[in-house]
Protein backbone atom coordinates (compact mmCIF):
# COMPACT_ATOMS: atom_id res chain seq x y z
CA UNK A 1 0.00 0.00 0.00
CA UNK A 2 1.68 3.58 -1.30
CA UNK A 3 1.01 6.15 1.26
CA UNK A 4 2.08 9.86 0.50
CA UNK A 5 2.48 12.89 2.47
CA UNK A 6 2.39 16.01 2.01
CA UNK A 7 1.75 17.46 5.66
CA UNK A 8 3.19 20.89 6.59
CA UNK A 9 2.58 23.43 8.88
CA UNK A 10 2.37 26.75 7.28
CA UNK A 11 0.94 30.76 7.55
CA UNK A 12 -1.59 32.03 6.06
CA UNK A 13 -1.72 35.12 4.56
CA UNK A 14 -4.05 37.04 7.32
CA UNK A 15 -3.23 37.41 11.12
CA UNK A 16 -4.75 37.85 14.28
CA UNK A 17 -2.19 38.15 16.62
CA UNK A 18 -4.15 40.63 18.48
CA UNK A 19 -7.07 38.24 19.11
CA UNK A 20 -4.51 35.64 19.62
CA UNK A 21 -2.85 37.30 22.71
CA UNK A 22 -6.62 38.49 24.06
CA UNK A 23 -7.51 34.31 24.07
CA UNK A 24 -4.36 33.28 25.77
CA UNK A 25 -4.12 35.96 28.71
CA UNK A 26 -7.37 35.27 30.11
CA UNK A 27 -6.60 32.27 31.90
CA UNK A 28 -5.30 33.19 35.08
CA UNK A 29 -8.31 35.85 35.88
CA UNK A 30 -11.32 33.82 34.46
CA UNK A 31 -9.81 30.40 35.90
CA UNK A 32 -9.69 32.39 39.57
CA UNK A 33 -12.94 34.09 39.12
CA UNK A 34 -14.58 30.38 38.19
CA UNK A 35 -12.60 28.78 40.98
CA UNK A 36 -14.20 31.33 43.71
CA UNK A 37 -17.76 30.85 42.23
CA UNK A 38 -17.33 27.07 43.08
CA UNK A 39 -16.32 27.57 46.40
CA UNK A 40 -19.17 30.03 47.46
CA UNK A 41 -22.05 28.27 45.80
CA UNK A 42 -22.36 25.05 48.08
CA UNK A 43 -22.08 26.55 51.63
CA UNK A 44 -24.58 24.95 54.23
CA UNK A 45 -25.05 25.44 57.81
CA UNK A 46 -23.59 22.54 59.51
CA UNK A 47 -26.21 22.24 62.36
CA UNK A 48 -28.56 21.23 59.50
CA UNK A 49 -29.45 17.61 59.28
CA UNK A 50 -29.58 17.28 55.37
CA UNK A 51 -26.61 18.74 55.28
CA UNK A 52 -24.79 16.31 57.02
CA UNK A 53 -26.71 13.19 56.06
CA UNK A 54 -25.81 14.66 52.49
CA UNK A 55 -21.99 15.08 53.24
CA UNK A 56 -22.13 11.48 54.79
CA UNK A 57 -23.47 10.27 51.47
CA UNK A 58 -20.80 12.08 49.23
CA UNK A 59 -18.16 11.05 51.89
CA UNK A 60 -19.63 7.41 50.87
CA UNK A 61 -19.94 8.20 47.25
CA UNK A 62 -15.91 9.95 47.11
CA UNK A 63 -14.46 6.89 48.84
CA UNK A 64 -16.23 4.38 45.96
CA UNK A 65 -15.14 6.54 43.29
CA UNK A 66 -11.48 6.55 44.65
CA UNK A 67 -11.50 2.62 45.05
CA UNK A 68 -13.49 2.29 41.19
CA UNK A 69 -10.80 4.47 39.69
CA UNK A 70 -7.69 2.78 40.70
CA UNK A 71 -8.99 -0.85 42.11
CA UNK A 72 -12.05 -1.08 39.48
CA UNK A 73 -15.69 -0.87 39.81
CA UNK A 74 -15.88 -4.84 39.26
CA UNK A 75 -13.27 -5.36 42.07
CA UNK A 76 -14.45 -3.47 44.40
CA UNK A 77 -17.00 -4.75 47.53
CA UNK A 78 -19.16 -2.71 49.18
CA UNK A 79 -16.97 -4.62 51.98
CA UNK A 80 -13.73 -2.54 50.50
CA UNK A 81 -16.21 0.97 50.67
CA UNK A 82 -16.97 0.27 54.66
CA UNK A 83 -13.94 -0.76 55.52
CA UNK A 84 -12.27 2.40 54.22
CA UNK A 85 -14.78 4.48 55.48
CA UNK A 86 -14.77 2.73 59.08
CA UNK A 87 -18.18 1.75 58.57
CA UNK A 88 -20.11 -1.76 58.88
CA UNK A 89 -22.11 -3.01 55.75
CA UNK A 90 -25.13 -3.01 57.16
CA UNK A 91 -24.55 1.03 57.92
CA UNK A 92 -23.64 1.71 54.35
CA UNK A 93 -26.96 -0.21 52.62
CA UNK A 94 -28.44 2.82 54.38
CA UNK A 95 -27.49 5.14 51.89
CA UNK A 96 -27.10 1.92 48.57
CA UNK A 97 -28.69 -1.02 48.20
CA UNK A 98 -26.47 -2.90 45.73
CA UNK A 99 -22.70 -2.23 44.29
CA UNK A 100 -25.09 -1.72 41.00
CA UNK A 101 -26.95 1.28 42.82
CA UNK A 102 -23.41 2.20 43.92
CA UNK A 103 -21.71 2.09 40.93
CA UNK A 104 -24.40 3.84 39.49
CA UNK A 105 -24.76 6.82 42.09
CA UNK A 106 -21.34 7.34 41.58
CA UNK A 107 -21.71 7.91 38.10
CA UNK A 108 -24.72 10.12 38.37
CA UNK A 109 -22.62 12.51 40.69
CA UNK A 110 -20.02 12.75 38.12
CA UNK A 111 -22.48 13.71 35.71
CA UNK A 112 -24.03 16.18 37.66
CA UNK A 113 -20.46 17.58 39.14
CA UNK A 114 -19.48 18.02 35.74
CA UNK A 115 -23.11 19.99 34.93
CA UNK A 116 -22.10 22.31 38.10
CA UNK A 117 -18.55 23.02 37.00
CA UNK A 118 -20.96 24.56 33.78
CA UNK A 119 -22.95 26.03 35.27
CA UNK A 120 -20.64 28.00 36.91
CA UNK A 121 -18.59 28.89 33.77
CA UNK A 122 -21.15 30.08 32.09
CA UNK A 123 -21.80 32.45 35.15
CA UNK A 124 -18.02 33.40 34.86
CA UNK A 125 -17.72 34.27 31.61
CA UNK A 126 -19.97 35.19 28.37
CA UNK A 127 -16.83 34.25 25.76
CA UNK A 128 -17.34 30.89 23.78
CA UNK A 129 -13.99 29.98 23.38
CA UNK A 130 -13.15 30.76 27.61
CA UNK A 131 -16.15 28.18 28.45
CA UNK A 132 -14.23 25.57 26.49
CA UNK A 133 -11.35 25.53 28.18
CA UNK A 134 -12.67 26.51 31.61
CA UNK A 135 -14.47 22.90 30.81
CA UNK A 136 -11.31 21.15 30.68
CA UNK A 137 -9.60 22.91 33.09
CA UNK A 138 -12.22 22.04 35.57
CA UNK A 139 -12.03 18.74 35.20
CA UNK A 140 -8.61 18.26 35.85
CA UNK A 141 -8.42 20.84 38.36
CA UNK A 142 -11.25 18.47 40.20
CA UNK A 143 -9.02 15.46 39.80
CA UNK A 144 -6.32 17.32 41.71
CA UNK A 145 -8.39 18.66 44.64
CA UNK A 146 -9.41 15.01 45.08
CA UNK A 147 -5.32 14.08 44.75
CA UNK A 148 -4.31 16.50 47.23
CA UNK A 149 -6.70 15.48 49.73
CA UNK A 150 -8.56 18.56 49.33
CA UNK A 151 -12.00 17.90 47.28
CA UNK A 152 -14.40 14.58 46.27
CA UNK A 153 -13.12 11.85 44.00
CA UNK A 154 -15.59 11.30 41.52
CA UNK A 155 -15.74 8.12 39.31
CA UNK A 156 -15.01 8.16 35.52
CA UNK A 157 -18.30 6.58 33.94
CA UNK A 158 -16.04 4.08 32.45
CA UNK A 159 -18.47 1.06 32.67
CA UNK A 160 -21.94 2.39 32.21
CA UNK A 161 -22.91 -0.11 29.63
CA UNK A 162 -22.39 -2.65 32.10
CA UNK A 163 -25.08 -1.27 34.22
CA UNK A 164 -28.96 -2.20 33.92
CA UNK A 165 -30.97 -0.36 31.33
CA UNK A 166 -32.83 1.29 33.65
CA UNK A 167 -29.57 3.14 34.97
CA UNK A 168 -28.32 3.46 31.52
CA UNK A 169 -31.09 4.95 30.56
CA UNK A 170 -31.17 7.62 33.66
CA UNK A 171 -26.88 8.29 33.00
CA UNK A 172 -26.78 8.31 28.98
CA UNK A 173 -29.08 11.56 28.60
CA UNK A 174 -27.31 13.78 31.43
CA UNK A 175 -24.11 12.75 29.42
CA UNK A 176 -25.74 13.87 26.04
CA UNK A 177 -26.79 16.70 28.02
CA UNK A 178 -23.41 17.88 29.08
CA UNK A 179 -21.85 17.13 25.17
CA UNK A 180 -24.55 19.20 23.70
CA UNK A 181 -23.59 22.11 26.22
CA UNK A 182 -19.95 22.01 25.29
CA UNK A 183 -20.88 21.58 21.82
CA UNK A 184 -22.57 24.79 21.86
CA UNK A 185 -19.69 27.02 23.25
CA UNK A 186 -17.51 25.76 20.26
CA UNK A 187 -20.25 26.81 17.85
CA UNK A 188 -21.31 30.08 18.99
CA UNK A 189 -17.87 30.92 18.80
CA UNK A 190 -17.77 29.72 15.06
CA UNK A 191 -20.87 31.73 14.70
CA UNK A 192 -19.02 34.89 16.81
CA UNK A 193 -15.77 34.25 14.63
CA UNK A 194 -13.49 33.69 17.76
CA UNK A 195 -13.17 29.92 17.20
CA UNK A 196 -12.23 28.67 13.55
CA UNK A 197 -14.29 26.56 11.29
CA UNK A 198 -14.03 23.27 12.53
CA UNK A 199 -16.53 20.02 12.94
CA UNK A 200 -18.40 21.23 16.32
CA UNK A 201 -19.37 17.47 17.05
CA UNK A 202 -16.34 15.96 16.27
CA UNK A 203 -14.16 18.36 18.46
CA UNK A 204 -16.21 18.13 20.88
CA UNK A 205 -16.05 14.54 21.13
CA UNK A 206 -12.13 14.58 20.83
CA UNK A 207 -12.00 17.25 23.53
CA UNK A 208 -14.35 14.74 25.97
CA UNK A 209 -12.65 11.83 24.95
CA UNK A 210 -9.14 13.27 25.57
CA UNK A 211 -9.92 13.51 29.35
CA UNK A 212 -11.44 10.35 29.57
CA UNK A 213 -8.52 8.26 31.50
CA UNK A 214 -7.23 11.60 33.00
CA UNK A 215 -7.81 10.44 36.20
CA UNK A 216 -5.26 7.86 35.65
CA UNK A 217 -2.18 9.60 33.96
CA UNK A 218 -2.46 12.40 36.82
CA UNK A 219 -1.94 10.36 39.13
CA UNK A 220 1.02 8.56 37.74
CA UNK A 221 2.83 11.83 36.60
CA UNK A 222 5.46 13.45 38.60
CA UNK A 223 3.90 16.39 40.56
CA UNK A 224 5.60 18.96 39.02
CA UNK A 225 4.15 17.58 35.86
CA UNK A 226 0.91 17.17 37.03
CA UNK A 227 0.84 20.97 38.43
CA UNK A 228 1.94 21.99 34.82
CA UNK A 229 -1.22 19.95 33.05
CA UNK A 230 -4.43 22.98 33.41
CA UNK A 231 -2.00 25.13 31.94
CA UNK A 232 -0.70 22.72 29.43
CA UNK A 233 -4.35 21.89 28.49
CA UNK A 234 -4.96 25.24 27.82
CA UNK A 235 -2.46 25.84 25.82
CA UNK A 236 -3.46 22.59 23.41
CA UNK A 237 -7.17 23.62 23.48
CA UNK A 238 -6.82 26.92 22.82
CA UNK A 239 -4.38 27.12 20.34
CA UNK A 240 -6.49 24.49 18.79
CA UNK A 241 -9.70 26.28 18.21
CA UNK A 242 -8.43 29.84 17.84
CA UNK A 243 -8.59 31.42 14.82
CA UNK A 244 -4.50 32.43 14.26
CA UNK A 245 -2.45 32.55 11.69
CA UNK A 246 -0.98 29.33 11.68
CA UNK A 247 -2.56 26.27 10.22
CA UNK A 248 -2.65 23.03 9.68
CA UNK A 249 -2.95 21.22 6.32
CA UNK A 250 -3.35 17.44 6.10
CA UNK A 251 -1.40 15.27 4.08
CA UNK A 252 -2.50 12.67 1.49
CA UNK A 253 -3.55 9.39 2.80
CA UNK A 254 -5.47 6.32 2.10
CA UNK A 255 -6.91 4.25 4.75
CA UNK A 256 -6.01 0.41 4.42
CA UNK A 257 -8.51 -2.30 3.46
CA UNK A 258 -6.39 -4.75 4.57
CA UNK A 259 -3.25 -3.90 7.54
CA UNK A 260 -1.74 -7.21 7.20
CA UNK A 261 -1.31 -6.62 10.83
CA UNK A 262 -2.01 -10.09 12.89
CA UNK A 263 -1.28 -11.00 16.24
CA UNK A 264 2.03 -12.10 16.86
CA UNK A 265 3.23 -14.57 19.49
CA UNK A 266 1.18 -17.84 18.17
CA UNK A 267 2.62 -20.94 17.67
CA UNK A 268 -0.52 -22.41 15.74
CA UNK A 269 -1.86 -23.48 13.04
CA UNK A 270 -3.02 -20.22 10.46
CA UNK A 271 -6.51 -21.42 10.61
CA UNK A 272 -6.71 -21.29 14.33
CA UNK A 273 -4.91 -18.25 14.26
CA UNK A 274 -7.80 -17.08 12.22
CA UNK A 275 -10.17 -18.05 14.24
CA UNK A 276 -8.43 -16.86 17.43
CA UNK A 277 -8.38 -13.55 15.65
CA UNK A 278 -11.86 -14.10 15.11
CA UNK A 279 -12.97 -14.23 18.46
CA UNK A 280 -10.60 -10.75 19.61
CA UNK A 281 -12.67 -9.01 17.31
CA UNK A 282 -15.78 -10.42 18.18
CA UNK A 283 -14.63 -9.75 22.10
CA UNK A 284 -13.42 -6.30 21.91
CA UNK A 285 -17.01 -5.24 20.05
CA UNK A 286 -18.79 -6.85 22.75
CA UNK A 287 -16.51 -5.25 25.54
CA UNK A 288 -16.48 -1.78 23.93
CA UNK A 289 -20.46 -2.47 23.62
CA UNK A 290 -21.62 -3.92 26.79
CA UNK A 291 -18.61 -3.98 29.25
CA UNK A 292 -17.17 -6.77 30.98
CA UNK A 293 -20.13 -7.62 32.91
CA UNK A 294 -22.87 -7.14 30.28
CA UNK A 295 -20.67 -9.31 27.91
CA UNK A 296 -21.81 -13.17 27.81
CA UNK A 297 -19.61 -15.53 26.29
CA UNK A 298 -23.07 -17.72 24.99
CA UNK A 299 -23.28 -14.19 22.74
CA UNK A 300 -20.05 -14.01 21.19
CA UNK A 301 -20.01 -17.69 20.20
CA UNK A 302 -23.69 -16.83 18.49
CA UNK A 303 -22.49 -14.00 16.95
CA UNK A 304 -20.03 -15.95 15.42
CA UNK A 305 -22.26 -18.82 14.90
CA UNK A 306 -20.03 -21.54 16.79
CA UNK A 307 -20.10 -23.70 19.63
CA UNK A 308 -19.10 -22.72 23.24
CA UNK A 309 -17.04 -25.55 23.33
CA UNK A 310 -15.32 -24.34 20.62
CA UNK A 311 -14.32 -20.62 22.58
CA UNK A 312 -13.02 -22.95 25.07
CA UNK A 313 -10.35 -24.35 22.76
CA UNK A 314 -9.32 -21.16 22.25
CA UNK A 315 -9.61 -19.70 26.18
CA UNK A 316 -9.90 -20.68 29.61
CA UNK A 317 -12.57 -17.99 30.90
CA UNK A 318 -14.10 -14.56 29.69
CA UNK A 319 -10.95 -12.80 31.51
CA UNK A 320 -8.73 -14.69 29.19
CA UNK A 321 -10.30 -13.51 26.65
CA UNK A 322 -10.53 -9.71 27.22
CA UNK A 323 -6.64 -9.91 28.07
CA UNK A 324 -6.08 -11.62 24.57
CA UNK A 325 -7.88 -8.40 23.29
CA UNK A 326 -5.54 -6.27 24.34
CA UNK A 327 -2.62 -7.91 23.70
CA UNK A 328 -4.26 -8.05 20.27
CA UNK A 329 -5.04 -4.41 20.05
CA UNK A 330 -1.41 -3.62 21.04
CA UNK A 331 0.37 -5.88 18.52
CA UNK A 332 -1.71 -3.54 15.88
CA UNK A 333 -0.45 -0.52 17.66
CA UNK A 334 2.89 -2.22 17.56
CA UNK A 335 3.32 -3.17 13.98
CA UNK A 336 1.23 0.66 12.49
CA UNK A 337 3.86 2.44 14.47
CA UNK A 338 7.05 0.26 13.49
CA UNK A 339 5.69 0.82 9.87
CA UNK A 340 5.45 4.76 9.95
CA UNK A 341 8.10 5.43 12.43
CA UNK A 342 10.72 3.58 9.17
CA UNK A 343 8.93 5.92 6.63
CA UNK A 344 11.19 9.03 5.23
CA UNK A 345 8.89 11.93 6.18
CA UNK A 346 8.34 14.62 8.64
CA UNK A 347 6.82 14.06 12.42
CA UNK A 348 4.18 16.10 11.98
CA UNK A 349 3.60 13.56 9.36
CA UNK A 350 3.98 10.75 11.15
CA UNK A 351 2.14 11.57 13.70
CA UNK A 352 -0.94 13.21 11.60
CA UNK A 353 -0.93 9.64 9.79
CA UNK A 354 -0.87 7.73 12.70
CA UNK A 355 -3.50 9.09 14.22
CA UNK A 356 -6.02 8.76 11.06
CA UNK A 357 -4.98 5.07 10.38
CA UNK A 358 -5.58 4.31 13.75
CA UNK A 359 -9.13 6.05 13.72
CA UNK A 360 -9.86 4.19 10.39
CA UNK A 361 -8.89 1.18 12.08
CA UNK A 362 -11.09 1.94 14.94
CA UNK A 363 -14.50 2.62 12.83
CA UNK A 364 -14.16 -0.52 10.47
CA UNK A 365 -14.34 -4.02 10.26
CA UNK A 366 -10.65 -4.26 10.61
CA UNK A 367 -11.31 -3.23 14.24
CA UNK A 368 -12.12 -1.61 16.78
CA UNK A 369 -9.39 -1.77 19.28
CA UNK A 370 -10.15 -2.59 22.62
CA UNK A 371 -11.71 0.67 24.51
CA UNK A 372 -9.85 0.76 28.34
CA UNK A 373 -13.13 1.05 29.88
CA UNK A 374 -12.82 -2.60 30.41
CA UNK A 375 -8.97 -2.36 31.97
CA UNK A 376 -10.65 -2.20 35.74
CA UNK A 377 -12.16 -5.71 34.82
CA UNK A 378 -8.61 -7.20 34.83
CA UNK A 379 -6.53 -8.38 38.25
CA UNK A 380 -3.84 -5.91 38.87
CA UNK A 381 -1.15 -7.74 37.96
CA UNK A 382 -2.31 -8.06 34.24
CA UNK A 383 -3.47 -4.43 34.38
CA UNK A 384 -0.41 -3.10 35.37
CA UNK A 385 1.15 -5.36 32.65
CA UNK A 386 -1.21 -4.45 29.48
CA UNK A 387 -0.85 -0.62 31.14
CA UNK A 388 2.99 -0.71 30.86
CA UNK A 389 2.98 -2.07 27.37
CA UNK A 390 0.49 0.64 26.44
CA UNK A 391 2.63 3.60 27.14
CA UNK A 392 5.78 1.61 25.33
CA UNK A 393 2.50 1.31 22.84
CA UNK A 394 1.93 4.75 22.51
CA UNK A 395 5.17 6.18 22.93
CA UNK A 396 5.07 6.91 18.95
CA UNK A 397 3.08 9.97 19.97
CA UNK A 398 6.01 11.00 22.36
CA UNK A 399 8.63 10.36 20.01
CA UNK A 400 6.73 12.27 17.15
CA UNK A 401 6.21 15.22 19.25
CA UNK A 402 9.85 15.67 20.29
CA UNK A 403 11.26 15.69 17.15
CA UNK A 404 8.93 17.87 15.81
CA UNK A 405 9.87 20.21 18.47
CA UNK A 406 13.63 19.67 17.84
CA UNK A 407 12.78 20.49 14.45
CA UNK A 408 10.22 23.78 15.12
CA UNK A 409 7.68 22.27 12.60
CA UNK A 410 5.56 21.64 16.44
CA UNK A 411 5.23 24.00 19.67
CA UNK A 412 6.87 23.96 22.58
CA UNK A 413 4.36 22.24 24.62
CA UNK A 414 4.08 19.64 27.51
CA UNK A 415 4.61 16.37 25.96
CA UNK A 416 3.32 14.13 28.34
CA UNK A 417 0.23 16.23 28.95
CA UNK A 418 0.04 16.56 25.24
CA UNK A 419 0.10 12.76 24.83
CA UNK A 420 -2.36 11.69 26.81
CA UNK A 421 -4.64 14.07 25.89
CA UNK A 422 -4.39 12.34 22.00
CA UNK A 423 -4.12 9.09 23.41
CA UNK A 424 -7.43 9.70 25.22
CA UNK A 425 -9.04 11.08 22.13
CA UNK A 426 -7.46 8.16 20.36
CA UNK A 427 -9.22 5.88 22.75
CA UNK A 428 -12.56 7.30 22.65
CA UNK A 429 -12.71 7.62 18.76
CA UNK A 430 -14.87 4.72 17.80
CA UNK A 431 -17.99 4.38 16.67
CA UNK A 432 -17.89 7.72 15.35
CA UNK A 433 -20.68 6.89 13.83
CA UNK A 434 -23.20 6.89 16.31
CA UNK A 435 -22.29 10.92 16.54
CA UNK A 436 -22.25 11.87 13.05
CA UNK A 437 -22.98 11.08 9.42
CA UNK A 438 -19.05 9.98 7.52
CA UNK A 439 -19.12 10.58 3.90
CA UNK A 440 -15.48 10.02 4.09
CA UNK A 441 -13.49 8.04 6.62
CA UNK A 442 -10.49 9.97 6.48
CA UNK A 443 -12.55 13.47 6.31
CA UNK A 444 -13.85 12.23 9.49
CA UNK A 445 -10.15 11.41 11.02
CA UNK A 446 -9.06 14.86 10.02
CA UNK A 447 -12.48 16.39 11.66
CA UNK A 448 -11.81 14.59 14.55
CA UNK A 449 -8.08 15.04 15.51
CA UNK A 450 -7.45 18.72 13.97
CA UNK A 451 -8.10 20.57 17.35
CA UNK A 452 -4.73 18.62 18.43
CA UNK A 453 -2.59 19.52 14.99
CA UNK A 454 -3.58 23.04 15.11
CA UNK A 455 -2.87 23.04 18.86
CA UNK A 456 0.98 21.72 17.69
CA UNK A 457 1.35 23.76 14.89
CA UNK A 458 3.85 25.99 14.81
Amino acid sequence: MAVSHSLNFGRNAQSHGHGQKKYLKFKKLNFENFLNVASTSDSGSPFNRGIQHEAKHSAILSRAAKLFNTKGARSTTLSDVAEKLGLTKTSLYYYVKTKEDLIFQCYGASLRNTQRNLTRIEATTSDPLERVILFMQAHIDTIQKALAGEGDYFAAPLEVASLKKEHQDALIPEYLEMFKRVRGYIREGIDQGTIRQCHSTSTTRALIGALDWSFYWLYEMPSETTMQASQAVQDIVSYGLLKKPYQYHPGETSLPVETGLSARGFDREAQNRLKQEAFFKAGTRFFNKKGFNGTSLDEIAEFLQVSKGAFYYHFTNKESLLTQCYDFSLDQLDALSEEIIAKDSSPAAKLDEACRRIFGIQNSDLGPLIRYSTITALPPPIRRRILARTETANSFITRFIAQGKEQGIMRDVNIEVTQNMIQGAINASMDIESWRRIDDMDSAAIDYFDVFFFGLAA
